[in-house]
C-alpha cells in the first residue's frame, strides 16, 4: 500500500532530517528566546489588586505562595481543607501585604466544592486574574503492595489530577474575561519516574499533558505556567506520605530513601520563582533551576536512571525500605545535617 511506502521513507528519512534542522535551527531560536525573555522580565505583569485563587494553600508551597502574592499586593482566595491551618495563612498574608483574603474550606477532589470555590471568589472580589491549582498529595509505596481496590490511589489521582481539572474548568470564563493565568503545580517526578510513587508520577504527569493540551486551545486568551519543582521543603520531603490503608502518616526513614542524597530547595524561593515566571509569562518553571537538567538525563540515558533506582532505592528482597543503599550512604555520611532545611529535620510534622 501507498501508505505503507509514505511510513517507510519517514522512518529512513525523519530521524537525520531533524537532526539537521535541530543544528540549523536550534541557535537562532534560542537566541530569540533569550531576548523575548529578557522583555518579558522587563514588563513582568504587576498583580497588585490582581485577584488569585490557590488550592492547597494550608502548607507547603500553596502556603509561600500566598505569602508571596501577598506581598506584591494580590488579593486572595485561599482554598484548603484544614480551616484553621488556613486561617493562619491568612492572616500572615495580610500581614504581608495582602489587602483583602477569603478562605474558602473545600476538598478539590468534589467537583461541587470546585465549582463553589470559583464562584464564592468571584462573588466577593467581582473578578479573577490567577488560578494556582497548588493542591495534591503523595503516596509511596510498591504498586504490586497496594490494596487490591487501590482506594487510595484514586483519592491521589481525585485530588492531584482532577481536583485542578474541575476547578479549571469552573474558571475559565473568568480568566478569559481577565485575559488571566493559569498555574499548575505539576513536578520534576513528571519524567524523573522513582520507585514507590507511580501513581503519583502519573498524576504530575497527566497535570502537565493536559495543561499542553490547554495552552494549544486557549491561545493568547488565557497563560499557562507549569511548574515542575524538584526536591523542595513540602510534605514529600517532610516524610508526609499516604499510605495503603488511605491514612497520612509521617515516615521519615522512608523520606531518606525517597529522597537521599538529592539537596532540597527552599520552598520560600521556590514560591518566589514560580511567581516570578507566571508574571513573565514563562510556560515552564523548574526549581531549583538546575534540576531542568535531569529532563535530559531522562531522555538519553534512561537505561542508567532505572539502573541507578534500582542499585540505590530498592533493597534487596524482602528488606524494609530503610535498609536501601541510599538510605544506609545518608545515615554513614550524616548528609541529612547539609542536604535537609532544618525545617523537615524535626519529625514534629503537621498532617491533614
Amino acid at each position: 500500500m501507498a501508505v505503507d511506502l509514505i511510513h517507510k521513507f519517514l522512518n529512513i528519512s525523519a530521524p537525520p532530517f531533524t537532526f539537521f534542522s535541530f543544528l540549523f535551527f536550534l541557535p537562532p531560536y534560542y537566541l530569540f528566546k533569550s531576548f523575548l525573555s529578557i522583555l518579558r522580565s522587563i514588563f513582568s505583569e504587576n498583580v497588585s489588586g490582581k485577584v488569585v485563587i490557590i488550592t492547597g494553600a494550608s502548607s507547603g508551597i500553596g502556603e509561600h505562595l500566598a505569602y508571596e502574592y501577598g506581598r506584591r499586593g494580590a488579593r486572595l482566595a485561599l482554598t484548603a481543607r484544614r480551616e484553621k491551618s488556613l486561617n493562619e495563612v491568612a492572616d500572615r498574608a495580610r500581614d504581608l501585604g495582602s489587602p483583602d483574603v477569603i478562605t474558602i474550606r473545600a476538598d478539590v477532589s468534589k467537583i461541587d466544592d470546585c465549582r463553589r470555590l470559583v464562584d464564592d471568589t468571584v462573588n466577593h472580589f467581582g473578578r479573577l486574574d490567577h488560578l494556582v491549582n497548588n493542591a495534591g498529595m503523595t503516596s509511596v509505596v510498591m504498586f504490586e503492595d497496594a490494596p487490591p481496590d487501590m482506594t487510595s490511589f484514586r483519592a491521589l489521582m481525585e485530588t492531584n489530577f482532577w481536583g485542578s481539572v474541575y476547578t479549571t474548568r469552573f474558571a475559565i470564563p473568568h480568566l478569559r474575561h481577565s485575559g488571566g493565568k493559569i498555574i499548575v503545580m505539576s513536578s520534576a517526578s513528571s519524567w524523573m519516574t522513582e520507585p514507590r510513587t507511580s501513581v503519583y508520577n502519573a498524576s504530575k504527569a497527566a497535570m502537565s499533558a493536559f495543561f499542553d493540551s490547554l495552552r494549544v486551545e486557549f491561545g493568547s486568551d488565557i497563560g499557562i505556567t507549569i511548574a515542575t519543582p524538584g526536591y523542595i521543603e513540602s510534605g514529600l520531603t517532610s516524610g508526609k506520605f499516604l499510605q495503603r490503608e488511605g491514612e497520612l502518616e509521617v515516615q521519615q526513614d522512608l523520606r531518606d530513601t525517597q529522597v537521599s542524597l538529592m539537596p532540597v530547595g527552599s520552598v520560600s524561593g521556590c514560591a518566589r520563582a514560580i511567581v516570578n515566571g507566571a508574571c513573565r509569562g514563562d510556560r515552564y518553571v523548574t526549581q531549583p533551576s538546575w534540576f531542568s537538567v535531569t529532563y535530559l538525563w531522562k531522555m538519553f540515558f534512561p537505561e542508567v536512571i532505572e539502573w541507578s533506582y534500582r542499585l540505590f532505592a530498592l533493597p534487596s528482597s524482602g528488606r524494609p525500605p530503610h535498609e536501601a543503599l541510599n538510605k544506609r550512604v545518608m545515615d554513614f555520611t550524616g548528609a541529612k545535617k547539609v542536604l535537609y532545611p532544618s525545617s523537615i529535620q524535626s519529625p514534629d510534622v503537621k498532617t491533614e
